[in-house]
């Protein structure tokens, strides 16, 4: 394997990122690791790969700590941006990754299941945001996660795409809000990303259909959505703000 060119243009930055255990979430904090970034991530249960990837962080050169929290828990959010005041110089970046997606009819949600997606996806990304507001220094970034479900319809997802609408709003507002202290305000909606989320919950042949209607050919990698998080983070997106990212391919053109 090749070496990793490191671009280190996130040095002497420090970042939140919620859900950065697996997935996509991982790609990003290595990705801003590699940039240079020391980075506090949240995980809720694979407290295994959250070890994982935190060492692999330190190895690039960065401070990188995980701590346990549930997004959809609101003092669990204050413990975790407590520990990035413990573990942290300042706060330059928050990422919310995380997220949940139990696919479920309309006719089949229940209270409790509407209330539990609504308060890790929608809720908890509110208040990560006004956590991290407090704690961010002028000119910082904020990138949220939402997904091109929004755009895109697709039964068993109303949950989901609803909990994700208001994720994009959210962001929407607080570019308003936080452009006077320069700080930056996006959301990335990721298409079908090969995740073991996705290989899950979808069978091998609508995968291979999916990867066909995009204008690439392929389905996205974690390290695509991270990439265009490290944009968004770094200092030559400086005019970008309030904006929704579709990183699909062209699954979405």
């Amino acid at each position: 394997m090749g070496t990793v060119e490191r671009r280190l243009t996130l040095t002497g930055r420090s970042a939140v990122v919620t859900g950065g255990s697996r997935g996509i979430g991982r790609a990003i904090v290595l990705r801003l690791a590699r940039d240079g970034a020391d980075v506090v991530f949240s995980f809720r249960d694979d407290g295994v790969s959250a070890a994982d990837v935190a060492a692999e962080a330190k190895n690039l050169g960065v401070r990188a700590v995980a701590v346990r929290a549930d997004q959809g828990n609101l003092d669990h959010l204050r413990r975790l941006f407590d520990e990035a005041d413990r573990h942290l110089d300042a706060l330059d970046i928050l990422v919310v990754n995380a997220a949940i997606n139990p696919p479920t009819p309309i006719a089949e949600v229940t209270e409790a299941d509407y209330d539990r997606v609504m308060s890790v996806n929608a809720k908890g990304t509110f208040f990560a945001l006004q956590l991290a507001a407090a704690r961010l220094r002028d000119g910082g970034r904020v990138i949220t996660v939402s997904t091109l479900n929004t755009a895109v319809p697709a039964p068993g997802l109303a949950l989901y795409a609803g909990s994700k609408g208001a994720v994009e709003q959210i962001t929407a507002v607080a570019s308003r809000e936080l452009g006077p202290r320069g700080i930056t305000v996006n959301c990335v909606s990721p298409g079908a990303t090969d995740t073991d989320l996705l290989r899950a919950t979808n069978p091998p042949e609508a995968l291979e259909r999916t990867a066909s209607l995009t204008a690439l050919g392929r389905l996205g990698q974690p390290a695509d959505i991270a990439n265009v998080v490290a944009f968004l983070a770094g200092p030559d997106s400086q005019w970008i703000t309030g904006q929704n990212l579709r990183a699909t391919g062209g699954l979405l053109v």
